[in-house]
């Protein structure tokens, strides 16, 4: 009897012990931190968007324990970081910092949204949130979502109501040379 209770109550132990779906998407996310990644646009581009035509890198540069930072660089431009941020109850923000050549802030900067919940092993979803609809009251209605997997990250921005689209997938199976700092940080 006493061996049938142990093995009833051993798989429900291991799922209640099974991490948050956000948790595993974090972890798979950190697990490549420090690489760098080119991507390209599937999505949205549009000639002289100021994406189309250039070099587009990811690079996970710093990874702390609640934060991850992931600079986005379109070319030479390196104004451009995406900001996660894991909160205590395993949800997650995503936020934009946007940095001009000397460091500065950009006035349009700290946008995004939290996921409303801890959403799937390989994918979040960032409704924008009150300052984003503040900041940039067009922007309202924008949803971003990540996904990322063992071969592929994509960054992906809705505008709900209009066609606005794009999404820029990154290729996690081919490291590429770590770039230098983006605008605002120090090397």
């Amino acid at each position: 009897m006493k061996k049938a209770l142990i093995l009833f109550l051993l798989p429900l132990q291991l799922i209640a012990q099974e991490l948050p779906s956000s948790s595993v998407f974090w972890n798979t996310l950190k697990q490549h931190c420090g690489k760098a990644y080119e991507g390209e646009i599937v999505a949205g581009g549009k000639e002289g968007d100021g994406f189309t035509g250039n070099k587009l890198v990811m690079h996970i540069r710093s990874c702390e324990e609640n934060t991850l930072r992931v600079p986005f660089f379109v070319g030479e431009d390196k104004s451009r970081t995406w900001v996660f941020t894991k909160s205590s109850d395993n949800l997650i923000t995503l936020k934009h910092d946007h940095r001009h050549k000397d460091g500065s802030e950009d006035k349009i900067t700290q946008y995004g949204g939290s996921n409303p919940n801890v959403g799937l092993k390989n994918i979040q979803f960032f409704p924008a949130d009150k300052h984003t609809s503040k900041l940039i009251p067009a922007a309202s209605t924008n949803l971003w979502w990540v996904t990322v997997d063992k071969t592929s990250f994509t960054y992906n921005l809705r505008r709900i109501g209009s066609d606005r689209f794009f999404s820029v997938k990154f290729d996690l199976t081919k490291e590429v040379e770590t770039p230098s700092a983006p605008w605002g940080s120090e090397d």
